[in-house]
């Protein structure tokens, strides 16, 4: 898709990770169409947001995103789509596009409230292809997952005899 002269790739959410090193969460942005992977560091309430989205779990009472949601159709209005636009001093930038009786509106808002947001609306979700070029990276060693699941085989593989005796 090209939009104002700039290309936008559509992605799927291919995971919620946590970064190993700070803790922190991580939504993993997957060309629908490739193979490089878009990581973009979030907060744990947007995660749980993201994560309550994907696994299609409905609330007692709506959440902030599904209230954002509800207004939005409430004002016979559809989210279009979501696009990460760029990344400036370490920090994403995302616009909503909003499609209304008067036109499509574009808001800013943070990535990961547009991830969520999108996931709820089942509308698209674009990333600029520059901020892919920039910061985007294929799936050329194990992922978090593939390393987990290494250290458990070889955890529940070790023998005690192998370490020797300790001293203490």
């Amino acid at each position: 898709m090209v939009e104002s002269g700039e290309i936008m790739i559509e992605v799927t959410v291919k995971a919620l990770v946590l970064d190993e090193r700070t803790h922190v969460p991580v939504v993993l942005l997957k060309e629908k169409e490739g193979e490089r992977i878009l990581p973009i560091w979030i907060g744990p309430a947007e995660a749980s947001a993201i994560a309550i989205a994907l696994e299609d779990v409905e609330p007692q009472r709506p959440l902030t995103h599904d209230l954002m949601l509800s207004v939005i159709e409430g004002l016979r209005g559809a989210v279009q789509k979501v696009v990460i636009t760029e990344l400036k001093d370490s920090t994403f930038y995302a616009k909503v596009f909003i499609r209304g009786e008067g036109g499509v509106a574009t808001v800013d808002a943070r990535p990961s409230d547009s991830v969520a947001l999108a996931l709820r609306a089942r509308a698209p979700i674009f990333v600029a292809s520059m901020v892919f070029e920039q910061h985007g990276s294929t799936p050329e060693e194990p992922g978090p997952e593939d390393r987990a699941k290494a250290l458990r085989d070889h955890l529940r593989n070790l023998d005690l005899k192998d370490f020797g005796k300790l001293e203490g």
